[in-house]
């Protein structure tokens, strides 16, 4: 395992004078599985990372576990996320998962760190481009949305004292609208409850979730290959909700600004990043602990394999600071494939260490690597 010192560097002709922070990166492992998430899986106290067929044991994450094995399909593994829950409500954390070519939403059965983890299908579903999990009923407990369609909220059944149960119920809430690339959830109109945002328009939520009534507003067009997720947040901090999203198979990253003309909704779009392709995974949260969340992302290494534009370019994980959107990009890590990594299809953001500052756990084609967040450059 090497480990180099990448000091995030700014790259933007933008940029402020702003503190920066300075990031470890430590190679894990070559093995190219998308998807990652770190909790502690064994209960000793140390935070572990989860990634495609394996676990590896913190706190060096030298020691690898095998959880099972992965359908492959050409060059993809059938392993689209690795989000820790604990579905069987015995104490220990388990995995959601899907992918696109095995059609199944599926979890797996933590084995309490000792063999291979039993794989249990939850519902046979389509191709899953993603899953996203987002708490829709605001019960304190996040609900699952395989990216497919129909759309589809799935919600781990619990007993009276909140555990799990091991079995999911399903609930389908639209035939048309939605569906294909790209997810995302927020509330678009203000109204209190989370709507659910599509690459073509949004649902607006009804009162019961998990009932009819969902409305759909083919509002705007954000590109086929909208991110997984597409973010919803009040960029210029107006009150109005806008949105962010990646473009997942080609070059762009955006903010689409929402406002209002004659009566109506209107959605205006502005660009944060057009050099860099592949923007599949975004995420907002405070890595540099100033109090406001930043925008984290990069790109999904060969995403389609070689179909993509951009697909040989540089790699790389940045953070954005979002200042009423004016956009400024930090590097963490910029460089090519193998010499430097991207964030995968489902990348993770975790304290692994315990020093009070965020870390990136980024998987890829590329392999997988760790950003330890060391805090400001001295």
């Amino acid at each position: 395992m090497t480990r180099l010192l990448a000091v995030a560097a700014l790259a933007s002709a933008m940029a402020t004078a702003d503190a920066q922070l300075a990031f470890e990166r430590i190679h894990i492992t070559d093995r190219p599985f998308e998807a990652a998430s770190a909790f502690d899986v064994d209960h000793d106290g140390n935070i572990d990372i989860v990634s495609g067929e394996y676990w590896y044991a913190g706190p060096d994450f030298v020691t690898e576990h095998k959880i099972g094995d992965v359908m492959r399909a050409d060059e993809y593994y059938d392993d689209f996320s690795d989000y820790p829950m604990d579905v069987n409500g015995d104490g220990w954390l388990d995995t959601v998962t899907g992918g696109f070519w095995g059609n199944t939403l599926r979890w797996r059965e933590n084995s309490k760190g000792d063999g291979e983890w039993p794989e249990h299908v939850v519902a046979t579903v389509g191709a899953i481009e993603r899953n996203c999990f987002y708490d829709i009923d605001s019960d304190g407990f996040q609900e699952v949305f395989p990216v497919t369609k129909p759309v589809r909220i799935f919600r781990l059944k619990r007993d009276a004292n909140g555990k799990g149960m091991g079995e999911f119920g399903e609930f389908d809430i639209a035939e048309e609208g939605g569906g294909g690339h790209g997810i995302g959830f927020g509330d678009i109109n203000g109204d209190g409850d989370p709507d659910i945002v599509f690459a073509s328009g949004w649902f607006e939520a009804p009162e019961d979730p998990y009932g009819p009534g969902w409305v759909w507003h083919p509002e705007f067009d954000l590109n086929w290959c909208a991110s997984v997720p597409i973010l919803v947040h009040d960029v210029n901090e107006d009150g109005l909700a806008d949105i962010i999203v990646g473009q997942a198979h080609d070059y762009g990253l955006h903010w689409w600004e929402q406002g209002a003309a004659d009566g109506k909704r209107t959605w205006t779009k502005h660009v944060i990043d057009e050099g860099r392709s592949q923007y599949h995974d975004l995420q907002l949260a405070d890595i540099d602990k100033d109090g406001a969340v930043e925008l984290i992302t990069g790109k999904r290494y060969r995403a389609h394999n070689d179909n993509d534009p951009g697909a040989h370019d540089p790699v790389g994980v940045y953070y954005f600071d979002i200042d009423k959107g004016a956009f400024t990009r930090h590097t963490v890590d910029y460089g090519p494939a193998g010499r430097a990594s991207g964030v995968g299809i489902y990348f993770w953001l975790e304290d692994v260490d315990g020093n009070g500052w965020l870390d990136i756990v980024a998987p890829g084609k590329e392999g997988l690597y760790l950003f330890r967040n060391l805090g400001p450059v001295k």
